[in-house]
């Protein structure tokens, strides 16, 4: 399954696929187009997945395959984090189940996230992996995590559960699996309206030192 568009009213539900939802050059491409589609007609974005996963971030498989596109391909998935971040309607991630690595940053990126309650973990597994932060990477991470919430995430790969991610302050709501987008939707429903050219500029000067960071793609 590929990524998806859908309308509740203004509110467009853009899901991420049903598997694991890995960030591949073609995936990358069907979710720029579909956020071309809600600058164009939508008044808010949720963004969610199908089942186990929200999405497992990078495409390692392909990374391996095609090592002398890794620049390209950092670049591009940078590109999205700080296309999401700054995006002119507010945004929710509904995170049904895992998000991993770069899905926990894409995740990050949103205004708002709501969880999966009794299952799915949000971790960054990067120190464990071996595959350290790029700056721009760094950058969204702690424009949006508290401190210490920052360190032990990015520093131990800890898996955090629906409850404890809350608690940490990683997502903003916990909610049962077939209740996240909804809970999503009741979030994001009163900020409807707002107008996009001034909501965009203001998250632009909220994050002009990450964007420039992930712009750099390094």
């Amino acid at each position: 399954m590929t990524p998806t568009l859908e309308y509740r009213d203004k509110i467009a539900v853009l899901t991420l696929g049903d598997d694991e939802n890995r960030f591949s050059p073609d995936w990358l491409d069907a979710v720029s187009a579909a956020l071309d589609e809600v600058e164009k007609d939508a008044q808010a974005l949720i963004t969610t997945g199908v089942g186990k996963f929200y999405t497992n971030g990078l495409d390692l498989d392909w990374l391996m395959a095609n090592g002398d596109h890794t620049e390209w391909y950092v670049n591009r998935v940078q590109q999205l984090f700080g296309r999401v971040l700054t995006l002119r309607v507010p945004t929710v991630a509904a995170v049904n189940g895992h998000a991993f690595g770069a899905g926990s940053m894409l995740a990050v990126a949103h205004d708002y996230r709501i969880m999966r309650d009794e299952r799915g973990y949000f971790c960054f597994p990067e120190v464990d992996i071996r595959i350290p932060f790029t700056a721009g990477m760094a950058a969204l991470i702690q424009a949006k995590l508290l401190p210490q919430t920052a360190v032990t995430a990015m520093t131990t790969g800890h898996r955090y559960g629906g409850e404890e991610a809350l608690a940490a302050g990683l997502v903003d709501d916990v909610a049962a699996e077939a209740e996240v987008v909804n809970a999503a939707a009741t979030k994001v429903q009163p900020l409807l309206g707002k107008d996009p050219g001034t909501l965009g500029a203001i998250k632009s000067t909220m994050y002009a030192n990450v964007v420039a960071a992930l712009r750099a793609g390094k």
